[in-house]
């Protein structure tokens, strides 16, 4: 039961104890009225000025105000790029050495101008758009590792490998021109673990050293 049919119920609950004004009922209609109020605010879950949703989700409120939610997932836009590109694990090319199949060609709605071809950079701006954080300056996707590299350069968003940071998951790892995938997690030795599009023709995980066997650099997308 919503707060605003609790404050409903308490008005027609009032309206009707007007008329009773008998000695008779003294009494009686208001421990009813306490006893109805009590079962509405129970069935409503309204406890005081806080409480928990039952998704778990956090919210403030008070008898005259409705609940605000507040999401407390706490994600960056790459951990979500992330979850999205776990969830193509296994998809191939068809025929193997093709760079296509209907998987793939979804890929490269995400690129404005793509064609068939090496998809790497097109998987990783689908996951980034498919997350709401779609590369290039206008949400463009890039069909070419170079290009989103550029772009990452030009806007703040590139970390140099030879820099030392760690990567965080949902970042992009990048091979100069040739390769891009998205970090997984890395280790407490330095390994970093990745998901990439484009590796042995198929979305597959892959594991490399600390340097991220030779990566060139890293793209926060948010």
């Amino acid at each position: 039961m919503s707060v605003e049919t609790v404050m409903a119920r308490i008005t027609q609950l009032q309206q009707g104890l007007l008329p009773q004004t008998e000695p008779s009922t003294t009494g009686t209609s208001s421990t009813a009225f306490a006893s109805t109020l009590q079962d509405a605010t129970s069935s409503a879950g309204v406890t005081g000025a806080s409480g928990t949703a039952a998704t778990g989700t956090s919210f403030s409120s008070g008898v005259s105000g409705a609940a605000t939610a507040t999401d407390t997932t706490g994600q960056t836009a790459g951990q979500r790029a992330l979850q999205v590109a776990e969830g193509e694990i296994g998809q191939t090319e068809q025929p193997p050495g093709s760079n296509d199949s209907p998987r793939i060609a979804e890929y490269r709605t995400a690129t404005a101008g793509s064609g068939i071809g090496p998809w790497c950079a097109y998987f990783v701006s689908w996951a980034a758009k498919q997350a709401g954080a779609p590369v290039g300056e206008a949400g463009q996707g890039f069909g070419s590792v170079s290009a989103l590299s550029s772009w990452a350069q030009r806007t703040g968003r590139f970390t140099p490998a030879a820099a030392g940071q760690a990567p965080q998951p949902g970042d992009l790892i990048v091979w100069g021109g040739e390769h891009v995938g998205m970090v997984e997690s890395v280790d407490s030795d330095g390994k970093i673990h990745t998901v990439e599009g484009n590796s042995s023709n198929m979305v597959t995980r892959r594991v490399h050293d600390s340097t991220g066997d030779g990566a060139t650099g890293f793209v926060r997308l948010g």
